[in-house]
């Protein structure tokens, strides 16, 4: 299972926010290159990037900070927020994704995401089906939508997405621990997804409990942050892996 920080940008700070709302927003480090850079003294290998300003805006924002990371850092990042359109995605591969995280896109324009997969490859277009109440939620989580998540991620599997992101927004930024429940039967019911946990991770053991589950990694966040889970912990894990 694959280790993957989480960095949240807004105006180009490191942040975190409670549910995605934009008012509970704290900095984190002014800097997060330094933060990349930490990871990376840890043996992590791994970078979920969101442009949070991105995602309230509907069109990429924080590209520079991407391209600081990928340029100073050899993670492999996945990048994600407010990417709608080819000139998106072309500017977020320019600047060193390995990756790209496609939400709202996934809702509200199926026929270009699917085009996403076509042109990249299902290696490099990640779904990320973010969830409250067991209902896709899109725009920085600011809506909610009719599509349940799971029969919602079953039809783009069949369209060949084989990474998805399932973030349980109501666990998100809460360190109450993650959705065990809601990822087990997402795996029971899908035949060919990398499920990639996301939301609520609060402490080490839930760690073993997501491997043990089948999720291909775990993005952790706010844990790391507020020193719930430290660096060399998961260091120590990696080696074990």
């Amino acid at each position: 299972m694959r280790i993957i920080p989480a960095i949240d940008i807004i105006e180009g700070k490191c942040v975190r926010l409670s549910k995605g709302d934009y008012d509970t927003k704290k900095i984190y480090n002014e800097d997060p290159l330094e933060v990349a850079r930490s990871f990376e003294d840890h043996g992590i290998e791994y970078l979920h990037l969101v442009d949070l300003d991105g995602a309230k805006s509907k069109h990429i924002v924080n590209y520079k900070v991407l391209e600081k990371i990928a340029g100073k850092t050899n993670l492999k990042i996945d990048f994600g927020g407010g990417l709608k359109s080819d000139k998106d995605l072309q500017i977020a591969f320019d600047n060193g994704a390995r990756q790209i995280t496609g939400g709202s896109i996934a809702v509200k324009d199926t026929e270009t995401f699917k085009s996403w997969i076509d042109k990249y490859g299902s290696d490099k277009i990640i779904l990320g089906a973010d969830a409250q109440d067991r209902k896709i939620a899109v725009s920085g989580w600011i809506e909610k939508s009719d599509e349940e998540v799971i029969p919602f991620i079953q039809n783009y599997e069949k369209s060949g997405v084989k990474y998805v992101i399932c973030t349980d927004i109501s666990k998100d930024g809460m360190l109450e621990g993650p959705s065990f429940d809601l990822y087990e039967e997402i795996l029971s019911e899908t035949e060919n997804i990398n499920l990639i946990a996301s939301g609520g991770i609060s402490t080490f053991d839930e760690l073993p409990q997501l491997q043990e589950l089948g999720c291909e990694g775990v993005i952790i966040g706010k844990a790391i942050y507020e020193n719930r889970i430290s660096l060399k912990q998961l260091e120590q894990f990696i080696i074990e892996l």
